[in-house]
Order: C-alpha cells, then structure tokens, then sequence
C-alpha cells in the first residue's frame, strides 16, 4: 500500500478549496488532510476541521482562532489552529506537508505559495497571481527549492497535458508553435457596449458556465482572467508574448489547445469542472476519479470559437503590453484589478471603470526590475495606492 499524500489546503472554503476536499474525500487510500487555511470563513473552516480533522487550520486573525479552538476541543478533535500570514507559510513548507493546494486568491496568496515552493513541495498552483507578480522569483524558488509544480488552472492545466514533456524544456524544442488559451468571454460577450456602464456586481457575478466566487467572476466578465493567464502562461511554459493566443469559446469545453510546428493541434476537452485537473493535478503522473460526468459531445452538438473583441476586453491587450515591459509592470498590473474589482462590487465604480483605474495605475507606476519579493510587494503596495486615488478620483467627479 502507498502512503497517503499530507495536503495542506490554503484556501479551503474557496470554491477550488472546496473542489479539492471533495476529490480528497473520494480517495482517503491516497490522500489525508493536513492543514487547512481560510481567511475570514471560521464557520467553513471549522465545519471543514470536523468533516476532515487535519492536524492544523489556519485562519486570519487570534480571535477567530480562539473560536474555533474551543469549538474543536469540545467535539474532542485537537487540531492545533493558528493566526495570520506567517502561519501561512508554517504549513505550506511544514516538513510534514507533502503537497500543498495553493488556491488564496490575489496577492493574499502569494507569500505562502513561494514557501512552499521553497520547500520543494509539490506546489499545486491554483493562484495565478503568485506568477503573474513575481514571476521570476516564483520560478526561481521552484528550481532551488526543487518543487514540483502543476497547474490548476484549466487553461493551463490543459496546455500542460498537451504537451509532450515537463516544464523547462522550451516550446520550440518540442516541436510548439504556440500555445493557445480558451475563455468563455463572460457573461457579457455580446453585450452592447454602450450598456456595459449599468451592469451591476450580480450581474458580472453570473457566469453563464462556471461557478466561482466573486472576484474571479468579474475578471471573467472582464477577461481579466484570460489576461493574468497569458502572464501566467509565459511563465509555466516559457512562452515568449507572440506564442500565447487566446479564443473565445462560449461552451467552455475546450480548455485550451497546443500547436505544434507540424500543423497538429492537440486539446484537452471536458466539462466545465474544475474538480478533473485538480484530481489530475493531485494523482499527477495517474489517473483517478474525480465525480465528474462523462462528456457528452453528441448532446453539446458543436463547439463554437471567436478572435476576442479587444475594445470591449481591453485587458487582454494590456496583458501583452505589461508581459513586453516585464518587471514589476504585472504586479502592477494585478494590484490595481483588485482594487478596481473590489471597488466595482462595493458599488462605487462603473463596470468598464475597471480597466481604466488599471491603465491608470499602470501610468502613474513605472515599472522595475525584479530581484527579490520585496521588489514585488513594493510595487504591488505603490500600484494599491495609485488604484485606490484613481477610483476616488473617479468617485469625486461623479458625485
């Protein structure tokens, strides 16, 4: 019998959290939960703690720690809880931490995923900022660190399953023209433009295909996704800007394709689900079950692609320009779509005011080179600030 695989969890109540605990549960022979991290979810976390009694949790303040110590102790499980970032980081490079499902979402996440990374522990990458700010020092902590690292993504984790070999050998060398990214263009692909202005945050929040949570489901309506994911890309894969196209592909069963110099192009399909590459991810060089259903490509009858629009997703073309300057022009780049996102959904900026607030940003920050992550969250910290004065800005000039 094999020895289960210890997996820490950061970011368990969040939708990939929670896709990763049901495929989890399906293999207790594999798999045993070791840590588990939420934010502000103390009510998730500890229901996850009971269901799961991994031997830490993880959540964002002392209080909320407390609560749910007492709360474990009297159903007599002794999971240890602990507080804050830096616990973060205790369990994603854990000695005893096997494999770590790296899944907080922006910034937030970043710290702890390139611990792990540090401590050679196979990174499932689910957070696609830990790349798309500090990209070099990620994959320079994954070499010296000699973690494995994986995909979560479906769009990468699709690439990465097209491609004949593992990451570090260079496209051409395997015979790939390019690697080509699918999006379902949102909720609001065919929305006139002119009434893109009274969208609502439920509205962006409504993804035709996929359930996530809130944040990641502006960025679809924005295909500020797609965006992060070309940056994210030319880091897993070593794909220079002109190797990465993107389609829109409303049914959002191709997951993404790879050309290669033959003429042939290889995809992977599926469901829309995100539990079949975190399963392929998780049992990765196998195969293993993940509860979804089987495609059915007779009932989805054709599959439909489109060039993406780039006036009304004007991130995409942004994400090849900040790609060009490289530094910490992503990280930039990503710090002011948080705040313009969180903003939007607070109700205090217009829908299409995102990219704006981001091209804003983008001005008022220049780019640096990046050596260490001080660098990184030095330039995610002054790109916060430029986003949060261009949105009051904004705010005042309405009012």
């Amino acid at each position: 019998m094999t020895v289960p695989q210890n997996i820490t969890i950061l970011g368990a109540t969040g939708s990939i959290g929670r896709s990763t605990l049901d495929v989890v549960a399906r293999h207790p022979d594999r798999f045993r939960v070791f840590a588990l991290t939420a934010q502000t979810n103390a009510a998730e976390l500890l229901a996850a703690c009971r269901a799961h009694r991994p031997r830490f949790a993880v959540i964002g303040d002392e209080h909320g720690a407390a609560g749910i110590t007492k709360a474990l102790r009297q159903g007599g499980i002794d999971t240890e809880v602990l507080a804050g970032p830096r616990a973060l980081e205790t369990v994603a490079s854990h000695p005893e931490t096997d494999t770590v499902m790296a899944a907080i979402v922006g910034a937030a996440g970043l710290a702890s995923s390139v611990a792990a990374a540090r401590a050679g522990k196979k990174v499932l990458l689910a957070n696609k900022e830990a790349l798309v700010m500090a990209g070099p020092v990620f994959m320079r902590a994954v070499g010296e660190g000699g973690a494995t690292l994986l995909p979560i993504d479906s769009e990468h984790n699709a690439v990465f399953q097209c491609l004949p070999g593992r990451f570090g050998e260079g496209l051409p060398e395997c015979g790939v023209r390019r690697v080509i990214l699918t999006g379902s263009g949102g909720p609001f692909r065919t929305r006139p433009l002119a009434e893109l202005a009274r969208v609502t945050p439920d509205e962006a929040c409504a993804h035709p295909i996929w359930s996530m949570g809130r944040k990641i489901s502006v960025d679809s309506a924005t295909m500020m996704n797609k965006a992060l994911e070309i940056i994210e890309a030319h880091w897993l894969f070593g794909a220079p800007p002109e190797a990465i196209d993107v389609l829109v592909h409303p049914q959002s069963v191709v997951h993404s394709m790879v050309e290669y110099a033959d003429g042939s192009v290889l995809a992977q399909l599926g469901n829309p689900d995100m539990r079949t590459p975190i399963a392929h991810a998780l049992a990765y060089p196998e195969r293993i079950g993940a509860g979804v259903a089987a495609l059915d490509l007779a009932r989805i009858g054709s599959l439909t692609f489109e060039p993406p629009d780039f006036e009304r997703f004007r991130a995409l073309r942004l994400a090849y320009d900040v790609l060009r300057e490289g530094g910490t022009a992503p990280a930039v780049f990503n710090a002011a779509n948080e705040v313009a996102v969180a903003a939007f959904l607070a109700g205090g900026l217009a829908f299409p005011a995102i990219t704006d607030i981001i091209e804003a940003a983008l001005e008022r920050v220049p780019a640096a080179p990046v050596t260490t992550l001080d660098d990184v969250l030095a330039a995610d910290a002054c790109a916060r600030a430029a986003a949060v004065a261009a949105v009051e800005h904004r705010s005042r000039r309405s009012a």
